[in-house]
């Protein structure tokens, strides 16, 4: 089972995502985002572990690639966040969109390639909005669309999360 989860910031896809794994009893649950000095993020964090079992591992990585080669189960969240994490490490923001965009592709095709039988994706879908003011926020936009048309494609389903209530596309 591959799934991509998406929808709407406090959607409720990270519950939807932890639910589709709930029978199994070891997961590793991959948080790709950045590491951040701030206390909301911290207690964001912590809700988000409070919620799992305390059987699944919990693995702090912006390298996608290897998080989806581990054994068993795989939960990712976000995909928005990684984005966001993988950009920043290679101070990309700036650069032209053709070379951050064929960066990114690159290594979501490699994350692709990486998957297990029993993966579930989280990431946002910011594409419902208003074009954003500033450039990163547009660049963002733009290549977390392309990020994940490139994950739904190769997964079995795409769930979207609206309000707590899930869509199967």
């Amino acid at each position: 089972m591959k799934v991509l989860v998406t929808g709407g910031v406090r959607s409720g896809k990270s519950m939807h995502a932890e639910a589709l794994l709930a029978p199994y009893d070891e997961v590793t649950y991959v948080a790709p985002g950045p590491v951040r000095d701030d206390a909301d993020w911290a207690a964001r964090v912590a809700a988000h572990q409070a919620r799992r079992p305390v059987s699944w591992t919990t693995l702090e990585t912006g390298d996608l690639v290897h998080a989806l080669r581990r054994p068993g189960p795989v939960l990712v969240d976000c995909l928005g966040t990684w984005l966001t994490r993988f950009v920043d490490d290679a101070a990309m923001w700036d650069a032209r969109v053709e070379d951050v965009g064929a960066y990114v592709e690159e290594e979501v095709d490699a994350a692709v390639r990486s998957m297990g039988d029993d993966v579930v994706l989280v990431t946002n879908e910011v594409g419902f909005g208003v074009v954003p003011e500033h450039r990163s926020g547009r660049v963002f936009r733009d290549l977390l669309g392309t990020v994940n048309q490139r994950f739904a494609a190769a997964c079995d389903e795409v769930h979207l999360v609206v309000a707590g209530r899930v869509l199967k596309l």
